[in-house]
């Protein structure tokens, strides 16, 4: 990042899945220059994301919430600030979002592929050795047996127990009525705001006016992103977000995960 000697108010971009480990990697690193960058006064995310992996969702809000704690940070839904992509957002100061944009979706959902009626067709056959009577519970070549799927459940509520709690702390409400717009479903920014889900309605220009005026800085914008490394250069930006994404889908498809996401 190129740092700017003038006070300024920054914008950040959090747009996609959450869950690439360089991807991620990059962004905690520009909170992190953003919290240390004193010329900047305030921050605004600029969300579109369904949300992602229950570990880049909730390093990444922590990597707001510490922001926060040095300057304020703006949340702007454009698109989508689902599941993870919104307990991002629920660190910042505020959030504004456009009255068409999608909120919420506040709950955990687990994927497995199962794989085992396919390679019965064609034949194959898996050998699985193992120390732990745990240790397989989450193989994509079997079902799971019932300890397994309480073991699982017991997992993910707790995810969701904690899920509810950052809401309830972020958006200053009680844990029972977080817990009763916690179904999984989202809402629209309209809805989104009568439930408190959301501050304000309105555009990105209305995000940096918000964080202009409540940081007491001047209304000069600088668009901030990560450096982009050798690979990025040589390539073009739809070309390296191609790539990125295929990588992703492949990943997800091959192996467990538990996620603050939006199911699609």
């Amino acid at each position: 990042m190129t740092l700017f000697s003038s006070p300024r108010i920054a914008v950040i971009e959090l747009y996609g899945m959450l869950g690439q480990p360089q991807r991620t990697a990059e962004q905690i690193r520009l909170l992190q220059s953003l919290r240390e960058n004193d010329s900047t006064r305030a921050v605004v995310v600029d969300i579109d994301s369904g949300g992602g992996t229950v570990a880049a969702s909730e390093y990444l809000h922590r990597s707001v919430k510490k922001l926060v704690e040095k300057k304020p940070v703006i949340a702007f839904v454009r698109g989508t600030a689902a599941s993870g992509g919104y307990m991002v957002g629920c660190a910042s100061s505020k959030i504004v979002a456009l009255p068409t944009a999608i909120v919420g979706s506040i709950g955990v959902i687990s994927i497995r592929p199962l794989v085992y009626d396919m390679l019965d067709k064609i034949g194959v056959r898996v050998s699985v050795t193992k120390s732990g009577r745990l240790k397989d519970m989450w193989s994509p070549f079997r079902e799971s047996t019932e300890e397994e799927r309480e073991r699982e459940q017991a997992l993910l509520d707790e995810f969701y127990e904690q899920f509810v709690r950052i809401v309830a702390d972020g958006r200053k409400l009680p844990v029972e009525q977080v817990r009763s717009l916690a179904t999984g479903e989202v809402f629209t920014a309209v809805k989104g705001k009568e439930a408190g889900l959301v501050d304000e309605l309105g555009d990105l220009d209305s995000a940096i006016d918000l964080a202009a005026e409540v940081s007491h800085a001047p209304r000069r914008v600088r668009y901030v992103r990560p450096r982009r490394g050798l690979r990025a250069l040589l390539m073009s930006r739809v070309a390296t977000a191609m790539v990125e994404e295929v990588s992703i889908q492949i990943e997800q498809v091959l192996q467990r995960r538990i996620e603050y996401r939006r199911p699609r």
